[in-house]
């Protein structure tokens, strides 16, 4: 990254701020080894006539949607921040990626929700295969030149990749990816295929904008950030706002994401999902996944039934 004489105060001003952290936090670091993943999926085995889903830690999160192979937000290396001299100054990971990036299957896409260095890692971009078709919010087309195929969109603009209809959708959020950096679209996707639809909510504080989605599409599995809300709420919803978010854009599902795989915040790595479990109740069976590498898949019984209903009702108004 190369810094400009006229944002060098701001910089300055950040490193005198944050410098003794850092230093102390590299020190616990080369003490402690990260952590292995619980859970490890094995997508060789997923089926092309289902919605699969792992979470593979953070935002990451490895898709199979009837076909068409999708990661979302990759964030796959030790440690994400700025490089500087072949050295990434930032969080290190609490725990393993589920997959590693040499472990992914071939991708149709990589869909980068925002340009913060949590969700669009430079370094893992760098290793994905160059035919991948990158999709990105607005303004951000120059974090994936190197692929070979690029989509960039803005709210309610939509792209086709293998079959799938990818949909960038509002959140509320920010999209700077330095200090100094002011002009980047952020956002989620909604991608349908089959009848199905997926929301991928990128990073979000609470909004009502989910629940638009309610009265045009049936969302099967809304993936939500539920982490890093303390004291950063005006940014990142917590575990509550999430079960109502989904509940207000009537998904099926819930993905939890975004909590228990980098230091962001102050709330302990465990919090988010204990307080996921606790605002869902007696409907904790909505929730999709609780740990990294943990693997789900839609069930489709439920949905021939609902297709089956449809139908029946259809007729009966004909």
């Amino acid at each position: 990254m190369k810094i400009k004489t006229g944002d060098f105060k701001a910089y300055a001003r950040f490193a005198r701020q944050h410098a003794r952290r850092f230093l102390s936090q590299k020190v616990t670091d080369s003490r402690t080894p990260i952590a292995s993943a619980p859970h490890k999926p094995e997508p060789a085995s997923w089926s092309d006539d289902q919605l699969t889903v792992a979470w593979l830690g953070h935002a990451t999160v490895l898709m199979n949607f009837y076909g068409t192979w999708l990661l979302t937000d990759p964030a796959l290396r030790a440690h994400i921040g700025v490089n500087i001299a072949g050295i990434t100054i930032g969080p290190r990971r609490i725990v393993q990626p589920a997959l590693y990036i040499k472990e992914l299957p071939p991708l149709d896409a990589v869909l980068v929700s925002h340009s913060h260095m949590d969700h669009c890692d430079l370094g893992t971009l760098r290793r994905l295969p160059r035919e991948t078709h990158a999709v990105v919010q607005k303004d951000n087309l120059d974090l994936v030149k190197r692929f070979r195929r690029r989509a960039e969109l803005e709210w309610g603009e939509s792209v086709e990749v293998n079959g799938a209809r990818v949909e960038a959708i509002e959140v509320n959020h920010w999209g700077a990816r330095t200090l100094t950096d002011r002009h980047r679209g952020y956002g989620g996707f909604l991608i349908t295929k089959q009848g199905r639809a997926v929301v991928f909510g990128g990073d979000t504080a609470y909004t009502r904008a989910f629940s638009k989605l309610r009265d045009r599409i049936q969302v099967d599995l809304a993936i939500l950030p539920i982490g890093a809300y303390d004291p950063w709420i005006y940014a990142h919803a917590n575990p509550e706002q999430s079960w109502a978010m989904r509940r207000e854009m009537g998904a099926r599902y819930l993905l939890p994401m975004h909590h228990s795989t980098f230091r962001l915040s102050r709330e302990p790595a465990g919090e988010p999902v204990a307080r996921l479990l606790a605002a869902a109740g007696d409907e904790d069976w909505r929730v999709a996944v609780r740990e990294p590498g943990e693997t789900w898949s839609l069930p489709e019984e439920n949905h021939r039934q609902d297709d089956e209903m449809k139908e029946a009702a259809a007729q009966f108004q004909d």
